[in-house]
C-alpha cells in the first residue's frame, strides 16, 4: 500500500528545496526517469481507476500498477505492484499477483498499448526518525502526450514506516521555505487529460460515506473528508481554467461545508480544532470573484434587458462593460493567488491531519442521535429567521437567507442517515434558499457597481444608470412570495 503526499511548486522556487534545512544535510539520489503509460483505445483501465506505466530506472525496467487512490485533502493512499521485466516497449502480464490480475479481468490485455509518456529527473531524499521514516522526492521534467505537453515540478513524500501524521510534520517544514501549493492529481491523471482521454470538470459536493451504525465522530470525520476531497479536487481547475467559473462555485462550497463541519462539532461543545478563522478568511478572499462571476453572468444581462425595452435607453458602451471585466478578472487573479499562498496550503495540510483521528468528545455518541440534535437546532434557528416571512426587512432576510444556507448544508451533510425520506425537505428548502437569493444577488450587484472607479463623466453617468435600474429591480422583487416559506414549513422534518 503506497501512503503518500503531493504538493507543487514553482520552477523558479527548485532551489529552494535543495537547500532546506531538513534536506541539506542528506546525501540524495538523482536519477533521470522516463516513463511509459499504458492502457486500451478506449481507456478501459483509467475508467476502473488503474495506472498502468512501465518506468526506465538506470538499466532495469520496472513495471507498476496501481489501483484507484483513496485521497483526504493531499494524502492519497493506493494499492501498488511493482515488479522488474525485460522489456520495457510492452508490459508484461504473466508476472502480476492474483490481486493485481482479479483487477483486469474482463479487459483486453492485447489492446493494451502506449498512451503517454513522462520523463523527469527525481531528486530523492531519506528521512526519518525513531518512529516513522518517509522519503522526499522532488520531481521536475514533463508529461508528453502526441504533440502536447505539460510541466512537472513537484514534491511526494512517500511514507515507508510509521504513522501518516510524519507526512503532515514533514510537509510543514518544507512549507516554512518552500512555496507549495495544493496539486492532488497524480501523473497519471495530469497525462490522461492531456492525451484528451478525460475532460476536466469542476468536482461538486458527493454524500459523505457514513452510516446510522457509526459513532458521532465517525460520522464528522467523514462529512469532514469529503468536504476536503471536494475543495482540493477544484484547486487545480481553478489554476488552470480561468474560464470555467464552476470551478470557484465548488471552491466556494467545498469551504462553507468545512464551516459547517466545525460548527457541527461547536454546537454540542466538542473539542475540535479551530479552523473557524483561517476557513472564514479564505472565503473572504474567494467572495468578491464570485460575486462578478455572478453579477456578469446572470444579473447583468435581466438589467440590460430592462433598459434595452425603454426606447430612451442608449446601449451600455463597452469601455464601462470592459471595466467591469477588467475588474472581475482581477478580482479572480487574486482568489488564485490565495490558492498558492503558504497559508492556505497549511490550512488543507492541517486539517487533512486532524482528520487522522477522532476529535475528543465525539468518539462514542451515536451518529444519528447527534444528528437530530444538531438538524433540531438548525430547525429552529431558521423558523426564527423566517417568522413574517412576506414582511421581513432586507437586513432580516439577509439572515434568513444565511439560515437556510446553514440548514442546507448540514441537511446534505446528513443525507446518507435517513436517504429518501430528506429528498422532499431538501428540495423545499433549495427552493427558499433560491428566493432569497435572487434578492442577494441584486443587491450585491448595486454594490458592486458602487465600487467601480468613475474614470469619465460619461462612464459615471452609465454606471449611474445601471445601479438605478438594478435598485428599481431589487425594489420590485423586495415583496417575498410566502409559499415558499409554508411549502417548507409543511414538510415533513425527515430527521423526527
Amino acid at each position: 500500500m503506497e501512503i503518500e503526499l503531493k504538493l507543487a511548486l514553482h520552477p523558479r522556487h527548485t532551489a529552494r528545496i535543495r537547500r532546506h534545512p531538513l534536506l541539506r544535510v542528506i546525501t540524495p539520489q538523482i536519477r533521470l526517469l522516463l516513463s511509459t503509460y499504458f492502457d486500451t483505445p478506449k481507456f478501459d483501465l483509467m475508467r476502473r481507476g488503474i495506472a498502468l506505466r512501465v518506468r526506465r530506472v538506470d538499466d532495469q525496467w520496472i513495471q507498476t500498477l496501481k489501483a484507484e487512490a483513496q485521497s483526504v485533502g493531499a494524502l492519497s493512499s493506493r494499492p501498488e505492484w511493482e515488479m522488474a521485466i525485460t522489456d520495457g516497449s510492452h508490459p508484461d502480464f504473466s508476472v502480476l499477483p492474483p490481486a493485481a490480475v482479479e483487477l483486469l479481468t474482463g479487459i483486453k490485455l492485447k489492446r493494451i498499448a502506449p498512451v503517454f509518456t513522462t520523463e523527469f529527473e527525481r531528486t530523492t531524499w531519506q528521512i526519518g526518525n525513531s518512529v516513522a521514516q518517509a522519503e522526499v522526492a522532488f520531481d521536475i521534467g514533463k508529461i508528453y502526450a502526441g504533440e502536447m505537453c505539460r510541466d512537472i515540478c513537484e514534491v511526494e513524500i512517500e511514507l515507508k514506516s510509521g504513522a501518516p501524521e510524519f507526512l503532515f510534520d514533514s510537509a510543514t517544514q518544507l512549507l516554512e521555505q518552500v512555496l507549495l501549493h495544493i496539486e492532488p492529481r497524480s501523473k497519471a491523471e495530469r497525462g490522461y487529460i492531456l492525451s484528451g482521454a478525460v475532460i476536466p470538470a469542476p468536482l461538486k459536493a458527493t454524500h459523505a460515506a457514513i452510516h446510522k451504525h457509526q459513532t458521532a465522530g465517525e460520522a464528522w470525520n467523514a462529512t469532514m473528508q469529503a468536504a476536503l476531497v471536494q475543495l482540493v479536487g477544484n484547486v487545480p481547475g481553478f489554476l488552470e481554467n480561468t474560464h470555467d467559473t464552476e470551478y470557484l462555485h465548488q471552491l466556494r462550497i467545498a469551504l462553507r461545508r468545512l464551516r459547517t463541519g466545525m460548527l457541527l462539532a461547536k454546537s454540542l461543545d466538542q473539542k475540535s480544532p479551530d479552523w473557524d478563522q483561517p476557513l472564514r478568511e479564505s472565503l473572504h478572499t474567494l467572495n468578491p470573484a464570485r460575486d462578478w462571476d455572478v453579477f456578469l453572468q446572470e444579473t447583468l444581462s435581466q438589467t440590460l434587458a430592462v433598459l434595452r425595452k425603454s426606447p430612451e435607453n442608449a446601449p451600455i458602451h463597452d469601455t464601462t462593460l470592459a471595466l467591469m471585466r477588467d475588474v472581475a478578472s482581477h478580482a479572480r487573479q487574486r482568489a488564485q493567488t490565495l490558492l498558492l499562498k503558504p497559508a492556505f496550503t497549511q490550512l488543507v495540510l492541517d486539517i487533512g491531519r486532524s482528520l487522522l483521528v477522532t476529535p475528543s468528545g465525539l468518539e462514542m455518541q451515536d451518529a444519528k442521535a447527534w444528528a437530530e440534535v444538531i438538524l433540531e437546532k438548525r430547525w429552529q434557528k431558521l423558523r426564527k429567521r423566517c417568522h413574517g416571512f412576506a414582511t421581513l426587512a432586507s437586513s432580516e432576510r439577509h439572515l434568513a437567507r444565511i439560515a437556510a444556507k446553514k440548514m442546507r448544508y448540514t441537511a446534505e451533510a446528513f443525507v446518507p442517515l435517513y436517504g429518501k425520506r430528506a429528498n422532499h425537505f431538501i428540495t423545499a428548502l433549495a427552493a427558499l434558499q433560491d428566493e432569497l437569493g435572487r434578492e442577494n444577488d441584486m443587491r450585491t450587484g448595486v454594490q458592486l457597481l458602487h465600487t467601480l472607479p468613475k474614470k469619465s463623466v460619461t462612464q459615471s453617468f452609465e454606471l449611474g444608470r445601471l445601479s438605478g435600474a438594478l435598485e428599481l429591480e431589487t425594489a420590485q422583487q423586495a415583496h417575498l412570495s410566502n409559499s415558499v416559506w409554508r411549502r417548507l414549513a409543511r414538510s415533513k422534518l425527515f430527521w423526527q
